[in-house]
Formats: structure tokens, sequence, C-alpha cells
């Protein structure tokens, strides 16, 4: 499936061109890569992303020069199967499982996953924002059967964590319009802690009902505290919140905890606080889908048939806006994007975006036979 390559300059959303490279079949040169910096070259955590896309694919060929400022990446097929990776840990588990939510649909086997490092950290989207807020994205588009589960919960920067990631294949995707957010209805957390005490985790969620307790009764948020060997090599505590909408959006925010030696240390009373401003934010934002997944929501909108498909966003993120560059250079995708203005009769927050386009008519030609 080879076809023309696309060049581009610098280390700047490097998963991005990479994924969808792989997705497209069309090589990728990128080029001076930190040439300017005192230490030129691919980072550790990208060198290591680089062996998981090699893992997940079939006679894919790279190429790095001796610096490490130039990669040339000639895509092959996607497989998938039963996969292990130890992922770098100057990046969390979170970092490579955005992109494997991105191309797991369309392997040629199901992709079962273990990947092993740090699964929490105020860097990436954690596995459990992932887990809350981009599976069930993925279910409206007619990705059943997944599955993504922490085995063993790693904080920065020792890790130690480990995720279990499964997905099915699925040849097409099902056509989907997410034009009415709908109001919230209920909202759902997750407060964990590692090698610290359990009341950590109870601080968290009694600052957070604070303020939520404000706006909407129905509210629960559980307490998660792996011992033992599940805890990982560093101590640490966070907080995941999920509010859910009546069409069944949801929308997510988190807070992690300062990695131990890193800057200096917060109080879980404040983290909860501001987890649970961040998520109200996050609501007057809006939209059909939250600001953490945007991208994945407009790939997905991309790969499917030639039917019309629209999505109704929030303000969109910088990340979102270079997605949507890079959907036009790999797919000549261009989305038409009309501004939706709230009505004075409607408190529904912020100014919005509805994102329309006509699908590539993508089909995994990976998938098995069955």
């Amino acid at each position: 499936m080879a076809s023309q390559g696309l060049n581009y300059d610098g280390c700047n959303f490097f998963r991005q061109r990479l994924v969808l490279s792989t997705l497209s079949g069309k090589r990728v040169k990128i080029t001076n890569i930190r040439s300017k910096d005192d230490n030129p070259g691919l980072r550790d955590f990208e060198a290591s992303f680089i062996r998981l896309l090699d893992k997940v694919t079939n006679g894919t060929r790279i190429e790095i020069n001796q610096t490490g400022t130039v990669l040339f990446y000639q895509p092959g097929l996607l497989i998938g199967g039963e996969v292990e990776h130890d992922c770098n840990t100057q990046r969390s588990v979170g970092f490579y499982l955005e992109a494997l939510l991105m191309l797991a649909p369309f392997m040629k086997m199901p992709l079962k996953a273990v990947l092993r490092g740090v699964t929490n950290d105020p860097t990436d989207p954690s596995v459990d924002q992932l887990k809350y807020s981009a599976v069930p994205l993925m279910r409206k588009f007619g990705i059943d059967g997944l599955e993504l589960k922490i085995v063993k919960r790693g904080m920065a920067p020792g890790g130690g964590g480990e995720v279990l990631f499964t997905c099915p294949v699925r040849k097409t995707l099902v056509s989907v319009n997410l034009t009415d957010p709908g109001k919230i209805k209920r909202i759902r957390g997750i407060a964990y802690s590692v090698r610290v005490s359990p009341q950590m985790a109870n601080r968290l969620v009694d600052s957070a009902r604070g303020i939520l307790n404000k706006f909407i009764p129905d509210i629960y948020i559980y307490t998660d505290h792996m011992k033992g060997d599940k805890s990982g090599k560093s101590p640490g505590f966070g907080l995941t919140l999920v509010a859910e909408t009546l069409n069944g959006t949801f929308l997510s925010a988190e807070q992690v905890s300062t990695p131990q030696g890193q800057g200096e240390p917060v109080l879980p009373e404040d983290m909860g606080r501001n987890c649970a401003k961040h998520l109200l934010e996050e609501i007057y934002r809006g939209g059909s889908i939250d600001s953490a997944n945007q991208s994945l929501a407009l790939l997905y909108m991309t790969l499917r048939q030639q039917d019309v498909c629209k999505a109704l966003l929030g303000p969109l993120s910088p990340y979102t806006i270079e997605m949507l560059r890079h959907l036009r250079d790999f797919f000549q995708m261009v989305f038409k994007m009309e501004p939706q203005k709230p009505s004075d009769d409607e408190r529904k927050g912020g100014d919005k975006v509805m994102m329309t386009c006509v699908g590539a008519g993508f089909t995994n030609i990976s998938k098995s036979l069955k």
C-alpha cells in the first residue's frame, strides 16, 4: 500500500504523524529532530514508541541516522495479536495507549496488549481517564468487546505499573452523529493512592464532593488503594472524574500528584477541589466529546464510510487543530467547521463548533477472513 511520502520538520506531534502514516500507508520522513538542542535527536520515550509500532505491524521499515535527528518511516501491515511492551518511564502508559486506541480496530487480529510502566502522571492522560471517557466513545463507533484494566498501578517517576488492553477488529465503523450532548445526569470518579496512606484517597473524595454536591446529587467516587506488588515503585495519588449526560456523552477531568522528588508537593484537598473545578470547566466547554478525546473522534469520523458525519465540539485544543492538519495531509480530509453560539434562553456554556465531514470510505483490509 506504499504511496507518496510526506516530509515534516521537527519533533512536534511525533505520534500523530506515525499513527496516521501507519493507517494511510504513506511513508514519512521527519528531519531536524531537536537538531539545535544540546542533546539532539530522538528521546528514549520516542524510540520506545517506535518499537511499539514495530511490534503491532509487519514489514515496517525504520531508518534513523547516527545522530537521531532524521527518521524515515515506511509503515507495514497492522497485525495486532498479543503484544507486551515495557514503556519508557519518561512518559506514562497513556502516551502509548492513546496511539493504540487509534490503531487497534484496524488490525488484522484482535489486539491483546500488556503495557508496563507509569500508569498515572501529571503530563499524559491517565489510563483511568482513557478507560472512562475514550472507551465509551469507541463503543459509539461500533467497537464493542473492549477491555482496559489496570493490573498494577505505577506512579511517576518509578513506574512499575501494568495495564491490559484488549480490542477487537472492525472492517468498518458505524455511522454516528454526535450533535446533542444532553444534560448532565451523574458524576462518577475514582480516587487512587499507592505507597501513601489510604486516607489520601478519602481526602480527595471529600474535597471534590464539597464542590460538586452544590450542582448535582448523583455523585459516586470510589477509592482504589493498591498494596504490595500491585502498588508500583513510587508513592502518589490522584483523582479522575467523569460527568455522564442523558445522551451518553462522557466529559472527563483529572489531577495527579507531583512525582516524588519533582516540584512542590500538593495537598489532596487542593487537588480534589482543582479536579472538580476542571470538570466544571469541561462541562462549560461542553460538546459531545471532551477535550481529551477530540482527536480520536475526528480520526474515527475520517475513517468511516462515505457518508456525512457530524460532531459538536467545545473549543478545539491545539493538539486537535494539528490533528485536522494532519488528516488533510494523510487522507485529504477537510472538515466543515460551523461556530455554534448558545442562544440567550439556553444556558449551555461557551461557544462550540459543529464539525462535519464525509467519511473517506476507509475499510480495514488487514482484517482476517473468518
